[in-house]
């Protein structure tokens, strides 16, 4: 790869994301867009009114550098309410300039120069960014894949190799980031694997950073369950919201860090000087919706679920062997079938010319020195409207 001129060391390498990139294919092809995740229908009235309501009053205004107070006191309601734990909105609750801030403030705020940032991949790709920016290094763990599902029967479980993860734990190790349900495969981490993670992590004396943005969206009567609620983990975990997943509003950017009083204002540093606050109008809406009665939130998983299913059908009718996820916006494919070479970047670039349909290269989730383990796999977003997802089937029906 060349280098690109003026760009830092550490930032050589990341190039224009891409979700750019396959979203401007979409655009110049016509094609459907199952590359990025974003849903295209909109949220709950509820939080949608009080966002319109906020504009044009004081809320236009910047809000409090950790959010306002009544979006903290909601946050810490909501961890109470789903997860046992007790919050303090004024010191243990951040908002941020969504979940990406939060996770990059955070790297910001930790890492010395050297630090290493234990994590698994397929991996989201601002985690790896962001620890290159805050001077530290990735020492990715590999998820491996299940065989393939039927359209009838679920996939197994992604698993990772108990040795691997203490292979990686070095004395340079500080951070555990732990992305559960996670991008981009679907995987819900079991209670025991999230034990022996606590285990280690109290072991090797490791903060924890916990981006649980799908901890909603899960599916087939699962169940997430949060690294902070183990025991020993509270007081060194930092925790991820965000209700951009949660409430269909992904360009709001509204998400939120919460844990130990000591850890969260370390975050606060960082963050004060990267956006300094954000979405005046959208965090009492927010706010709202974080007090919704249960079935909202059990309401919005069935409905994914059922999304999740018909794109499912859809591409296993389309000759993809399919790995149906346990949670999330997202189902992996493998591309063998329809492309020999199984090169999983070339299927996406010409499957708008082939098919009129959009996805992403799981190869762009992992460390170069693992890109073998994810080259044959591509991941699709069900994240859409009964229109958009009935077109892409149809569509994807050519390639068988």
């Amino acid at each position: 790869m060349s280098r690109v001129p003026h760009l830092a060391a550490r930032l050589q390498g990341f190039g224009t994301t891409v979700f750019a990139e396959m979203s401007a294919l979409a655009v110049a092809t016509g094609s459907v867009n199952l590359g990025q995740g974003f849903p295209d229908y909109p949220g709950p009235p509820e939080v949608l009114d009080v966002a319109r309501a906020a504009i044009g009053t004081a809320a236009d205004q910047y809000p409090p550098g950790p959010g306002i107070p009544e979006l903290r006191t909601a946050v810490a309601e909501h961890v109470r309410r789903f997860r046992g734990l007790d919050r303090d909105p004024g010191t243990e609750v951040l908002v941020t300039a969504g979940a990406t801030e939060a996770l990059s403030a955070t790297l910001l705020a930790l890492l010395e120069t050297g630090d290493e940032v234990v994590l698994f991949e397929p991996m989201y790709d601002c985690y790896a960014a962001g620890i290159a920016m805050a001077g530290g290094v990735a020492r990715p763990v590999p998820l491996h894949p299940p065989a393939p599902s039927s359209p009838t029967e679920p996939s197994g479980p992604w698993t990772f190799d108990p040795d691997d993860l203490r292979t990686a734990i070095t004395a340079r190790t500080k951070v555990l980031l732990l992305n559960t349900p996670h991008n981009p495969t679907g995987k819900v981490f079991t209670g025991a694997e999230l034990a022996l993670l606590a285990e280690l992590a109290v072991a090797n004396d490791l903060l924890v950073l916990a981006d649980e943005v799908y901890e909603h969206l899960v599916f087939d009567g699962g169940q997430h369950l949060s690294i902070a609620t183990f025991p020993g983990m509270a007081e060194r975990t930092l925790v991820v919201g965000s209700a951009g997943k949660t409430f269909n509003v992904t360009g709001w950017k509204i998400g939120w860090i919460c844990g130990p009083a000591p850890l969260v204002a370390a975050v606060r540093t960082a963050k004060q000087f990267l956006t300094y606050v954000n979405g005046g109008p959208f965090q009492p809406a927010v706010a709202a919706g974080l007090g919704l009665p249960d079935e909202y939130f059990a309401a919005a998983a069935r409905d994914l679920q059922y999304r999740r299913d018909v794109l499912v059908q859809g591409l296993a009718a389309a000759g993809l062997p399919v790995i149906s996820p346990a949670a999330t916006y997202f189902a992996t494919v493998d591309v063998r079938p329809v492309q020999p070479d199984g090169d999983g970047l070339a299927f996406c670039r010409t499957l708008p010319e082939r098919a009129g349909v959009v996805a992403v290269p799981t190869v762009v989730f992992y460390a170069p020195e693992h890109a073998h383990l994810g080259r044959h796999l591509v991941r699709f977003a069900f994240c859409k409207s009964d229109a958009v997802l009935g077109e892409a089937v149809e569509r994807l029906g050519r390639l068988a």
